[in-house]
């Protein structure tokens, strides 16, 4: 080590040196984390949201929910704020709906409004916010009436479509018994099975 070679006072000067950097450093990091703190902070409250725990920055509430058992911290924070709360998952709001009031109330009395599905980033891009299974808003709704229309022209909820149900499923059970217990894919069979009845 180069210090055995200096004096003691070059010593001392040098441990001061590492403590002030520390300190600094320290300093710092405080500073960055206030700053942050008081940036976000005002944002959080401008929102026409319902009430709810003061979220960090970056992280929001997700250092107060209970990892294996989230819907425990969300019952105790509903007992705690009410029926409609808010908590952040990151930086993104979530409004929580506690209790059976409050979501029969939202999903029978105000229906419209709370017909919407999750927006999931990934599939928005993957699919350019098309299809039925991925879509959202006006577009799901068309999407989402017009196959259920499709299914419909071809029989589904009619009687006839009962015998073609049980002649396809007779098969299937053959099929099945063919196999004598061994393991098998039965996704394709399965599959064909589907389209024989609704084609």
């Amino acid at each position: 080590h180069l210090l055995a070679f200096f004096p003691s006072r070059w010593k001392a000067f040098y441990g001061l040196r590492e403590e002030k950097e520390g300190m600094i450093s320290l300093f710092l990091v405080g500073l960055f984390t206030v700053l942050m703190f008081l940036l976000f902070l005002p944002s959080w409250k401008k929102r026409n949201l319902p009430p709810g725990p003061v979220p960090l920055p970056l992280i929001g509430n997700l250092h107060q929910l209970d990892g294996s058992c989230p819907y425990k911290t969300l019952m105790e924070l509903g007992e705690k704020y009410g029926e409609v709360f808010t908590i952040y998952l990151g930086h993104l709001p979530v409004v929580v709906l506690f209790g059976y009031d409050a979501l029969k109330d939202a999903l029978i009395g105000q229906a419209e409004e709370f017909s919407g599905r999750a927006i999931l980033p990934v599939f928005e891009r993957v699919t350019n916010k098309q299809g039925l299974v991925f879509s959202n808003g006006l577009h799901w709704k068309e999407q989402r009436k017009f196959t259920l229309n499709t299914l419909r022209d071809f029989g589904m909820g009619k009687k006839s479509i009962e015998e073609r149900v049980t002649e396809e499923a007779k098969f299937l059970v053959e099929f099945f018994q063919e196999k004598h217990g061994k393991p098998f894919n039965p996704a394709s069979r399965i599959t064909a099975a589907v389209s024989n009845v609704i084609c």
